[in-house]
């Protein structure tokens, strides 16, 4: 499930809400309680390498050179 920010012009105060792709947007601040919130656009997730790496050997087919 991805996280969304959503900010309030009320209280001016960001919050980050994790939530499912498929839910609509909340209108009513979680710290405040006024109807006066709107999603922010995000950058979306960084690529992420785990492990050692990857090597130029890795996929090698038989003896190429």
């Amino acid at each position: 499930m991805p996280t969304y920010s959503y900010s309030c012009s009320s209280c001016g105060k960001t919050y980050d809400k994790l939530e499912p792709i498929t839910s609509y947007p909340h209108k009513k601040c979680q710290l405040c309680g006024k109807e006066t919130v709107k999603r922010n656009i995000g950058s979306g997730a960084g690529l992420i390498f785990k492990g050692s790496g990857f090597y130029v050997t890795d996929y090698k087919k038989g003896e190429s050179k």
